[in-house]
């Protein structure tokens, strides 16, 4: 029996990396996981089959949580929910047009919250998890020229779930972010170091080693339980010059 026996947990961008990772260490502690995804069933389908495996349960959820009615299928199949883990982003996709970034990064995790928030009961907790360079893109953007527009919306999304924390106080909601400076083997890596080449060794070398995604995703599952303050920013990994809020 762990914390979060008896509950539900929803995770966006489950089916791999830090989602994934997360599930898994959540559903260890009891919650039954919901993992989301928006087309790779196979992958969150083995994300499930894995949790299963080790004793834990889960189902996979689909959803592009871009799309309202994608969104409002996914919660009509949810009765409870005691955290919702806003993890999935993106923006460095090929082909996406110039307010994809800010749909997904801002408006699709206030529409997540906001759906969820009847859902959850007094001590429920939403945690947001974004990165060092999004979550401190207005005082110090970084050397990540190809990624400013992203951390620019994540930083929008983080913004404007702020200020929903007066209706999460008023439920009993708390909120988290879990801020990680560039988290080894995530897509989002991959996608900067094609864009942008030698970014992972020259970030690597100026943080002292990066986290993996199982070390960064334990940060995240801790914020899902630990004893935080509502309103907190837990900062995982870099150096010193980005630990300030």
């Amino acid at each position: 029996m762990g914390p979060l026996s008896d509950t539900t947990v929803l995770i966006t961008g489950a089916s791999r990396g830090i989602g994934a990772a997360t599930a898994r260490l959540l559903a260890a502690e009891g919650a039954h996981v919901l993992v989301n995804y928006r087309d790779k069933a196979k992958r969150a389908d083995a994300v499930v089959a894995a949790i299963e495996a080790a004793g834990g349960t889960a189902a996979a959820v689909r959803a592009d949580i871009t799309d309202e009615a994608d969104l409002d299928r996914m919660f009509a199949g949810i009765d409870k929910l005691q955290v919702l883990v806003l993890n999935a982003s993106g923006g460095l996709e090929r082909d996406v047009d110039p307010g994809y970034a800010l749909r997904l990064n801002r408006d699709a995790q206030v529409a997540l919250a906001s759906k969820a928030l009847p859902l959850m009961a007094d001590g429920g907790r939403i945690v947001y998890v974004t990165s060092h360079q999004a979550h401190f893109a207005d005082s110090d953007p970084g050397e990540l020229e190809v990624y400013a527009p992203v951390a620019r919306s994540k930083r929008a999304g983080e913004d404007a779930l702020r200020a929903m924390l007066p209706e999460f106080a008023a439920r009993g909601v708390d909120f988290v972010t879990v801020s990680g400076d560039m988290i080894e083997g995530t897509i989002t890596a991959t996608l900067l170091e094609r864009a942008q080449p030698g970014v992972i060794e020259h970030r690597r070398a100026a943080a002292g080693g990066l986290l993996t995604v199982e070390e960064f995703a334990a940060h995240v599952a801790d914020a899902a339980t630990a004893a935080i303050e509502s309103g907190e920013v837990v900062l995982a990994g870099g150096p010193g010059a980005w630990a300030r809020d």
